[in-house]
């Protein structure tokens, strides 16, 4: 089966000069040269991980990104901040002002396939931990030939954009032999300090070095003895608790969906739904019924 990118977004702001679009062996990429209002931008979430690669960009303003529809952001600058990894599920906010024109690339990707060809599992903790704003000049050399490549009305051999593809996702996410050494589990304190934090703070975005910092651990150490101690990597950890907060709410507290998905920290009810039936293997709706009969 061929892979398709699923994203959701609610955009403003935008009119398409271009979309140039080719799909290699898991990974699809988009090439966007896109006019901007004098306010542009939205929110995006996707099923599948992807990587967002400013190539270029006209205007005095800059691409605000945000974790969420109220903190400041950051701003994305093409000259030293244009890439950004978005792990798949975390939400995005874009505000854009100032900016008349942008060109962009996206590539999504599936990363059960990629590990397939690799013939190794994607480490998870690289896999689910967001690089919003970064800059490193190899990963912009091969966009660049992505780029001219998906433009390109005469293309090469799908090795050669393929390569490209694979050879820039394996670079941005550090991907690297996988380690034979193995890491202890976490001592009883740290690993009751860590979830405990968790559980409090389920409902907002929890960096992996503030979790570290309670432990006393670097942030690869304590991925992976967190990962050893309960089985789930920290970010799992942390969707269990607020899906946990929501099955709560939905046993007692009378709440419809919408409410409850405001509440533990979901975009809508279809966000709240389509995690909810990920984790847990049906709707919220049908799982309330399950523990009211």
């Amino acid at each position: 089966m061929t892979f398709q990118p699923r994203m959701q977004n609610r955009i403003e702001g935008f009119a398409v000069g271009s979309l140039h679009r080719r799909a290699w062996n898991g990974i699809v990429a988009d090439l966007w040269d896109v006019e901007c209002g004098a306010y542009a931008g939205g929110h995006y979430v996707a099923r599948d991980p992807r990587l967002f690669i400013l190539l270029d960009q006209s205007g005095s303003g800059r691409p605000v990104i945000k974790r969420s529809p109220t903190e400041n952001g950051g701003r994305q600058d093409s000259r030293i901040s244009p890439i950004s990894y978005v792990p798949a599920e975390m939400e995005l906010w874009v505000d854009i002002k100032g900016v008349q024109t942008l060109r962009h690339l996206d590539l999504h990707f599936d990363a059960t396939g990629i590990g397939r060809r690799l013939m190794e599992e994607i480490d998870p903790d690289r896999l689910n931990h967001p690089n919003l704003l970064f800059a490193d000049p190899s990963i912009m050399s091969l966009a660049e030939l992505i780029a001219k490549e998906i433009a390109n009305p005469a293309p090469l051999n799908d090795l050669y954009g393929d390569s490209l593809c694979l050879a820039l996702i394996i670079s941005a996410l550090k991907i690297e032999k996988a380690s034979q050494r193995k890491r202890s589990a976490l001592a009883p304190w740290q690993l009751r300090r860590a979830t405990e934090f968790i559980d409090a703070n389920c409902l907002r975005n929890i960096r992996l070095e503030e979790l570290a910092e309670l432990t006393g651990l670097s942030q690869s150490h304590f991925s992976h003895s967190f990962k050893v101690s309960t089985g789930m990597a920290p970010h799992q950890w942390q969707m269990k608790a607020r899906l946990d907060k929501a099955k709560t709410l939905l046993i007692g507290s009378g709440h419809p969906l919408t409410t409850i998905a405001a509440e533990t920290g979901f975009s809508d009810q279809a966000h709240f739904t389509r995690v909810f039936r990920q984790h847990v293997g049906t709707t919220p709706a049908r799982w309330k019924r399950t523990q009211t009969v």
